[in-house]
Order: C-alpha cells, then structure tokens, then sequence
C-alpha cells in the first residue's frame, strides 16, 4: 500500500482541497496521513473524517511588525525537526501540500529525506508561504495560466482546484424545501466568506427589499453576522455558516454573488453558477482576490464589482445584470478545461509515486 501525507492549514482553502482529494486517494488504495498545526481549523477537519492527524508547532512569516516575529522563527523551526521525524517514521511515498504556513517545514523536511512532493498553488500569484516551498517541490498545480510564469520551468501543471464531489450532488427541491422557497421564482445565493463580509452583508441588506422582487434571497453572512431584524422576512433567509445543505443551496441557486477567493471561485467554475465577484480589497489583504476575479472576468467566467465601488446602486444592477445575461457565464464556463482537477492531481500523484 502507498502512504501519501497531505499537509495544509490555517484557513479552510488550505484544509478543503486536501479533503476533496480524500475519496479519489482511498479509492486508489493509499494510506492516508495528515500534518497540520496543533490547533488550527485542519485539526478538526481532518479529525472528523478519521483520518489520522499528526500535530506540528508552526510560525506566520508577517510582512509587518509583531512581537511574534521573535519568536515565530524557533517555532518554525521545532516544526521542522517534528516534521523530519514523523516523516522518517511514517515513510511516505509522497507528499502532497496545499500551503498554509505549517506546511514550510513538512515540505523542507521531505525535500532533505528525499520524498517527492506536489504543491497546490490556488491563488494566481504564489503566496509567501508557498513562495518558500516551491523551490523543494517536485510539481506546482496551479488554478490560472496566469500564474504558470511565476513558477519555475518545467514544475507548473494546470490542473484547477479539487472539489468535493457532494457539492455535485445537490438537490434542487431539497434546497427549496430547507429554506422554504418556492420553484417559481429564482434564487439569488450570497456567499460572504467563512467569517463574513461587513461590506457585502451592509450592501445586501441594504438593497434587499429591491432584491426580493425579482430573487428568493439566501444570505450566507458569516459568523457573528445574522441580523435578527430580517428574520421572517418572506423570500430571505440567512445563515452563518451552511455545512451538509450547501450541495443543496448550491444546486437551487440561479446566481451568486461571492468574495473571489480561489477555492471559492473553482468551485462556482466547476458547478456552473453565474457569479458576481467582490474581491477583497488590496488595502485588507495581499491583492490575491482581485487577481482572482480579473482571470475570472477576462475568461468570462464571472462579473466583478471592486469593494472600492461597491455601492448599493452598482451592487442591485451588477446582479440584475447577471441574471439577464446568466446564460452567457454559462456557455463560458462549459468550454473551460477545469472540470476534472481530482483525476488529473490524482494521475499526477500516481506517476510520481510510480
């Protein structure tokens, strides 16, 4: 049997791919094992899947100052040395890393014993993190064939992002029933992110009355973000966060209006959803989003509206616009190449273990 250790953490981009690869790797007989922090949101993912996790210190590389920039570094590097040893015990045939910093040392300790490593770059330009690792790694997959310059000859593989197969499976009348909608009306699915987005949930709600007549609206705004005032409001229903139902809401959603996070974005790619993308803006992250969404917008996957112009006006026309021309995303997204990433990382794995 072949032992393949997955490694990535710290937000759940960095934990999902890895879990929308699972199925395929059992299916094909691998031993799986995980390496993530001691205490991040992988921990739980993974352990709910009773996949074995194996715990690592870990450090965050910040382009600002912190007093944790002292101390980070020796936590890197103990993360190392555990990292070589669990390495040289479970004796994996290859590793298989989705970014995140705790995967910096499990990648540099597999590159000094010798294992073969493939890297998952989701965003169009590589993060830090992954900017470290890439020089150890034996293949980079990548999302966008923007990012294939920035990535060294002969290692770049276009492969687009694994999704979890479920979310194929949604049911539409499921969906409806859940939220209490009716058929007869399309529905608008909002998605602010894990932790939400004060600006996207502000300008929703703030044009929603002139939403709910032409949408059935369901409001995915984050933890902390529910406002008790709309609740009962008919044709709108609003969540912190959706697990096992999303397949559902995914499936009965005629557009979408979404942050353009990568993992975000494929998986809308992948299950053919017009979408209207709000990146975040450059002054509250590296920029990575708003790359995202050009890619996504000169592909004529999606229509982007910058959190700089969101207003409400642009937001209600923006969504009224994409539902009118909603067939037009569609037809784009049929002929994208990026339908099968599972089989082709899958395939690529196999011939490296080979």
């Amino acid at each position: 049997m072949k032992r393949i250790i997955l490694t990535g953490g710290g937000t759940a981009g960095h934990v999902t791919p890895n879990i929308a690869l699972l199925p395929a790797l059992k299916e094909r007989g691998f031993d799986i094992q995980y390496i993530g922090s001691y205490d991040g949101i992988e921990k739980k993912l993974i352990e709910e899947l009773s996949i074995p996790y194996h715990g690592i210190a870990s450090g965050k590389l910040r382009r600002y100052f912190d007093l944790k920039n002292f101390s980070d570094p020796f936590r890197v590097a103990k993360g190392y040395f555990q990292a070589r040893k669990l390495l040289k015990q479970l004796k994996p045939d290859i590793v298989f890393s989705k970014g995140g910093f705790v995967t910096v040392p499990v990648v540099q300790a597999a590159k000094g014993l010798h294992i073969p490593v493939i890297i998952h770059e989701s965003d169009l330009t590589p993060g830090l993190a992954n900017r470290l690792a890439i020089p150890a790694a034996t293949k980079v997959c990548c999302n966008f064939p923007e990012t294939i310059p920035f990535l060294p000859e002969g290692k770049a593989v276009l492969t687009g992002c694994p999704i979890r197969q479920e979310l194929r499976q949604g049911n539409k009348l499921a969906g409806l029933k859940f939220c209490g909608f009716t058929a007869a009306k399309p529905v608008l699915l909002i998605i602010g992110g894990s932790l939400g987005s004060v600006a996207v949930n502000r300008a929703v709600r703030s044009i929603l009355p002139k939403l709910l007549d032409t949408f059935q609206v369901v409001h995915l705004c984050g933890k902390g973000n529910v406002d008790e005032a709309w609740n009962h409001t008919p044709g709108y229903i609003q969540f912190e966060y959706i697990k096992q139902e999303l397949a559902d809401l995914f499936a009965m959603a005629d557009v979408v209006v979404s942050r353009a996070g990568a993992n975000a974005i494929c998986e809308l790619l992948e299950l053919r959803k017009p979408n209207l993308l709000i990146p975040l803006s450059a002054a509250a992250s590296r920029g990575d989003q708003i790359l995202n969404a050009k890619s996504f917008e000169k592909q004529g996957f999606s229509k982007v509206i910058q959190e700089e112009n969101l207003t409400d006006e642009a937001l209600l026309n923006g969504i009224l616009s994409l539902y009118e021309n909603r067939l037009t995303y569609v037809e784009a997204m049929e002929k994208s190449a990026f339908s099968h990433a599972v089989d082709t990382i899958l395939s690529l794995i196999c011939d490296i273990v080979k």
